[in-house]
């Protein structure tokens, strides 16, 4: 099973307040046990929304708005896709991890959809549509030679 793991924003991270020295490494620290133990398939930090935007759908209409975004508590400040066998196993391995912030934070875990989730709806050539997709993404990330 796949998770994204968000870390939510904070006042600090969305003012663009950087971690210490102290911060990296502690984080780096369990990102290697996460590494090690074949769970961690990426993870990244974010730039404050205020360098964002947000597309707005309404029927075939697009609207743009710029960031900053006002409420804080909804936004994510970085991620991780986690490969766990359990939903158990993915909070287990939050629960490890190092406050992200330097007050109060939260993470949040959601798993991700796969294939057989979608049942007949996704037919057997959007699954091999898919694959295809997935496999040219995996070639695209692989240094040149």
């Amino acid at each position: 099973m796949r998770f994204m793991i968000m870390v939510k924003a904070t006042k600090d991270s969305e003012a663009g307040v950087m971690p210490t020295e102290a911060e990296f490494t502690e984080m780096g620290r369990f990102n290697e046990e996460l590494v090690k133990a074949g769970v961690m398939e990426a993870g990244e930090g974010l730039h404050p929304s205020s360098k964002g935007a947000r597309v707005r759908f309404s029927g075939r209409d697009r609207q743009v708005v710029d960031g900053p975004f006002s409420e804080t508590k909804e936004l994510v400040a970085g991620f991780w896709i986690w490969n766990c066998a359990s939903r158990q196993e993915a909070i287990d391995w939050v629960k490890r991890c190092p406050n992200p912030m330097r007050t109060d934070s939260e993470i949040e875990i959601r798993q991700i959809f796969s294939a057989e989730d979608f049942g007949d709806a996704l037919t057997p050539e959007l699954r091999e549509q898919e694959e295809r997709l997935r496999a040219q993404v995996a070639e695209q990330g692989k240094p040149a030679r």
